[in-house]
């Protein structure tokens, strides 16, 4: 995780259910064989790079799981809604009041 937004996951109140991540506060930082999410973490801490609170781990299906506190927790990526673009019509196509 970033630092900005995790300094902001740090200090936020613990919920229950999947945390929420963002793709854009999250930059890849390569890869780990594991059995499961502390298996990685403390291959990783032994290997002098150790997790850190709002860093995540995602299986090779996909799954992700969020370092908090407590252990680690079920997320999913939000990924922010797309607009729509709607033309607007030339002036001349919209309809004209006479007064």
């Amino acid at each position: 995780m970033k630092d900005s937004p995790r300094q902001q996951f740090r200090w936020a109140p613990h919920v229950s259910g999947a945390a929420n991540a963002k793709p854009k506060d999250f930059e890849p930082a390569g890869e780990v064989e594991a059995l499961h999410e502390y298996d990685a973490w403390r291959i990783l801490r032994e290997a002098g790079t150790p997790l850190a609170v709002g860093d995540l781990l995602e299986s090779a299906d996909g799954q992700l799981r969020i370092c908090k506190y407590v252990g680690f927790e079920p997320a999913q990526w939000v990924l922010p809604e797309t607009k729509l673009h709607i033309p607007v019509e030339a002036e001349s196509a919209s309809p004209s009041v006479s007064t």
